[in-house]
């Protein structure tokens, strides 16, 4: 059954990545015309293999190389898994503190799978607690998205491995953190008391998503672009989401608590298509050090999401291999898979590929 093509933000979608309806259902479509459900993982650094207990295996074993990380653990681990989409590549370093560095041109060429690049266009992650507020409306703003899209989107505005991009990271729209209460959010929540007060939150969002849009789509007219990746338990107005579904093609949301539920609401609510771009199921009350993704909570919350015609695909909060601040990742330091919850994970990832394939 063939797709019906999606009106998107692209201006030209031949050969890249793009979104449609199959049967009802959202969905992305491959460069050759074939329905997606991306099954992505997030958070994939190779500092983890930097350790003094394990330097030996990144010099040792890998050459002291990246590339052939990606080459030889990476991509093969993903693949095997039933992954089929690297997420979000950047990954916790110190706790509240900056992500690692994304990756190059060259790195996601050696990956050699669908990915998605988030663009640095706004710091006001709720987890990040040491970045002032851009002001929207000024020339500096204006210049730093133009800056960021040719420095970034120009590099991989041809590669039809990439799937769009992601903006920030849980945005304090109208909500902050204990750790970043200095700041406040961007727009204080008092003022939507008023239709003033709303008004200006409309004009605001519709200047930075429109700002962020136009200079994209400068430097790149094919990929799509995924927005910002909300927190759906944290409050989000309309107002800014409205002011956003012109400009992006995809809703995407983080979601620690209740996401087959809160995805079906926005889907409904918007009819956009969405994406669960970061959810994790954490055993937070094992013991010991390190906690572990749970499995069966991943197979449950995947399969569930397929059944949302909007839903478009899950990308797994894992990461690939875990560190001393996350904590949790699908490898041990040492590269020792977590066997348990990756079979269950891996068997839960083939499932959506059979029903892509038979159903569409």
């Amino acid at each position: 059954m063939g797709a019906t093509p999606a009106k998107t933000t692209q201006l030209d979608a031949k050969g890249f990545f793009t979104l449609g309806q199959v049967d009802g259902h959202w969905l992305l479509i491959t460069p050759d015309g074939k329905p997606f459900f991306t099954l992505g993982l997030n958070h994939i650094d190779p500092a983890t293999l930097r350790y003094p207990e394990n330097i030996h295996l990144w010099r040792d074993k890998y050459d002291g190389s990246t590339l052939s990380w990606i080459k030889e653990s990476v991509a093969p681990n993903l693949k095997a898994w039933g992954f089929n989409t690297v997420g979000w590549v950047q990954e916790v370093t110190v706790p509240k503190w900056q992500h690692s560095r994304p990756f190059t041109v060259d790195e996601y060429r050696a990956l050699d799978m669908p990915y998605c690049h988030l663009l640095p266009f706004l710091e006001s992650h709720q987890w990040e607690k040491h970045t002032v507020h851009y002001d929207f409306r000024s020339s500096d703003w204006k210049e730093w998205c133009d800056y960021v899209a040719r420095s970034h989107c120009s590099e991989l505005s041809e590669d039809p491995n990439l799937i769009g991009y992601f903006y920030s990271d849980c945005p304090v729209w109208v909500h902050q953190r204990p750790e970043n209460e200095w700041r406040g959010p961007i727009f204080d929540p008092e003022r939507l008391k008023s239709e003033a007060g709303r008004k200006e939150l409309k004009d605001l969002a519709h200047q930075y998503y429109k700002t962020t849009h136009d200079v994209i789509r400068r430097y790149d007219q094919h990929h799509l672009i995924l927005g910002d990746r909300y927190e759906a338990n944290a409050p989000l107005p309309m107002e800014v989401v409205n002011a956003a579904i012109p400009y992006v093609d995809v809703l995407s949301f983080q979601d620690f608590n209740n996401p087959v539920k809160h995805l079906e609401e926005w889907h409904k609510k918007t009819g956009k298509p969405v994406l669960l771009a970061d959810a994790a199921g954490v055993r937070v009350k094992a013991t010991g050090f390190f906690k572990s993704n749970n499995g069966p909570w991943y197979a449950e919350t995947l399969e569930a999401l397929q059944q949302n015609p909007g839903c478009i695909g899950f990308h797994l909060c894992g990461a690939y291999q875990r560190n001393k601040a996350r904590k949790r990742g699908l490898l041990d330091e040492m590269e020792n898979p977590d066997e348990e919850h990756v079979r269950i994970m891996t068997e839960a990832n083939h499932k959506v590929a059979r029903w892509i394939d038979k159903q569409f």
